[in-house]
């Protein structure tokens, strides 16, 4: 019946000619007939108050699997007079009908049997191959153009009751087949038309948001170029601010360089003068210390002498005291040789009070005592036989002998005071050194303090070469802006250059449609012989049709596939139309 409903639409539809209303009665049994083929094995859903048998159900499906459904239903949903499930499923094939997108949204709705068997049973019609069938079949239903008023009709209280006396054949429909073939036809030939239209609207449509992109994105360009004008402008004038800054950092670290180099120089220079009369100072402070020490080790030295004589001479009085009875005939000659070491003595004393150059005399005086001590020696041995005699004379030279210790503590008191004042010159140039230590201390310090002055210079210095490359890296980045506005300006062109190869396009598009537009089919009882080959077309010589120019030819005349401006795919083309479209190609390339 739906094989049958479908047919008879279709003659009924092209018979007539003209678009169809709600009230054409093949149009109304094959929504009836389409009703029941949804209904057949639908599942029954329970609810609390009753049983629920409707189509709706699946034909919502068909939202989330075809985008393009979602139109339909939302109007479906908006109409004012629906109130039950079946009307608005009604509503949705009419206008799904009126739309030629009825078999489009049956065929992903049975593609995807996992989602309809919550609605169908494993029997249904919509779950075996004939639904298969009968949606290959709505295909056919394209060639209809129908105007259905779906606000006004009573779709929720409709009777679907299928008339069969429509589908009984009459004689009339047999004598009618050669006159529907023709209409078959022209039909074809409209729907090619329809086809390419929707094509190069399509194609249009395209090149149009084409256009407004690049319109958008030309602006945005436009924008983009501004602000990176405005950015360039802003780093120039920062740029003249930084030189300036660096010119005015480099007069004053040049200014603060100059000075504390003066200071510097001039602090050498004083530091170096003061440093060569402290050096003089110690120089002679050492010298006269070097001087004082020798004639305190000479003085030592002296002392060790006369105190080495005194225990000899105390040993040779112990000689005499024994002897002295000998020596009494000597005591003349022994005074006048105590005389003689008296004057020595007082030369010896008087040489200590001299110069350095009395330190020879004190040799050759040595020299001389030793030459008397040897002498006295042999004359007291001499005299040891005469030692009685001498007595008197041995008081006298105690006496002497006394005279001459108290004269030697009293050099040697004086000896000490005079090292004392050499170590209070010694603890004053001690004290000296000290101060000029401090004062060295004090200076490195003042030194390390321009040190650490130079240092900060140096990393000011740093700094400012630091400032000199982040000042040329901005120059390089103001010169890769610079070409990067250059690439802009070159891509703004080249953007322009091909929107007017665009409008260009779109105009031999135009054109192009308007000279299809003009062309018209032969038709295939027209054409008996082949226009190329001229042979005559039987059941092994088919006829096909050249989709550029309209003719029909032979297999072998008509075997070439182009793409043609009115379709991007390759159709069928015959010689003579292919040898012209690839001269026409040829010549348009560069």
């Amino acid at each position: 019946m739906a094989k049958l409903s479908i047919k008879g639409l279709i003659e009924s539809a092209l018979s007539f000619g003209r678009t169809l209303d709600s009230d054409y009665p093949p149009l109304q049994q094959f929504f009836v007939v389409m009703e029941h083929c949804l209904k057949h094995g639908l599942k029954v859903r329970k609810s609390f108050l009753s049983y629920n048998k409707t189509i709706w159900g699946p034909l919502e499906l068909v939202e989330k699997l075809y985008p393009e459904a979602e139109e339909i239903g939302a109007s479906v949903r908006d109409l004012p007079g629906l109130k039950t499930p079946l009307g608005r499923a009604r509503a949705w094939l009419r206008l799904a009908l009126m739309q030629k997108k009825m078999a489009d949204y049956l065929r992903c709705l049975i593609i995807q049997r996992d989602l309809l068997s919550e609605f169908y049973e494993y029997h249904a019609l919509m779950m075996e191959e004939e639904g298969a069938v009968i949606v290959g079949l709505l295909v056919g239903l394209n060639v209809i153009d129908a105007n259905l008023c779906v606000k006004g009709e009573d779709l929720d209280s409709q009777v679907g009751v299928i008339d069969f006396s429509m589908y009984l054949k009459n004689e009339e429909d047999i004598g009618n087949k050669e006159r529907n073939v023709q209409i078959a036809a022209i039909l074809d030939q409209k729907n090619y038309v329809e086809e390419l239209n929707r094509q190069l609207n399509s194609t249009v449509s395209s090149l149009h948001s084409r256009v407004d992109s690049l319109e958008k994105s030309n602006t945005k360009l436009i924008e983009e170029l501004a602000i990176a004008k405005n950015n360039i402008i802003k780093l120039q004038e920062e740029n003249h601010q930084l030189r300036s800054e660096n010119k005015l950092i480099l007069m004053k670290t040049q200014q603060h360089l100059e000075v504390t180099k003066v200071d510097v120089e001039a602090e050498l220079q004083t530091y170096k003068h003061s440093r060569q009369g402290l050096d003089d100072m110690y120089n002679e402070a050492r010298r006269q210390l070097r001087d004082e020490s020798q004639l305190r080790q000479d003085v030592e030295n002296e002392l060790a002498v006369q105190v080495s004589m005194k225990h000899e001479i105390e040993l040779a009085m112990k000689l005499l005291e024994k002897d002295i009875h000998e020596k009494q005939d000597t005591l003349i000659g022994l005074r006048q040789q105590l005389e003689e070491v008296k004057a020595i003595n007082i030369e010896m004393y008087q040489k200590l009070q001299g110069s350095e150059d009395g330190l020879k005399e004190k040799n050759e005086i040595i020299a001389r005592l030793e030459e008397k001590t040897n002498k006295i020696t042999a004359a007291m041995r001499q005299l040891e036989q005469r030692l009685q005699q001498a007595e008197k004379a041995q008081m006298e030279a105690e006496d002497e002998d006394k005279k001459y210790l108290q004269e030697c503590q009293s050099k040697s008191d004086s000896l000490q005071k005079q090292i004392s004042q050499k170590e209070k010159q010694l603890l004053q140039l001690e004290t000296d050194l000290k101060i000029e230590k401090e004062w060295r201390q004090t200076l490195q310090e003042d030194l390390q303090k321009e040190k650490d002055a130079l240092s900060h210079l140096r990393n000011e210095t740093q700094q400012i070469i630091t400032l000199k490359k982040e000042f040329l890296n901005l120059q390089d980045e103001n010169q890769q802006l610079k070409k990067i506005y250059h690439e802009q300006e070159q891509a703004l062109q080249e953007l322009g250059n091909k929107l007017s190869e665009s409008k260009l396009k779109i105009e031999d598009i135009k054109e192009a449609n308007k000279a299809l537009q003009g062309l018209v089919w032969l038709k295939d009882k027209e054409a008996t012989h082949c226009k190329l080959c001229e042979k005559e077309f039987s059941l092994s010589k088919r006829k096909h049709h050249c989709r550029n120019c309209g003719e029909i030819f032979c297999n072998a005349c008509s075997d070439n596939e182009l793409p043609l401006p009115s379709s991007p795919k390759p159709v069928r083309v015959c010689d003579s139309c292919h040898a012209l479209l690839i001269q026409s190609c040829s010549s348009n390339l560069p």
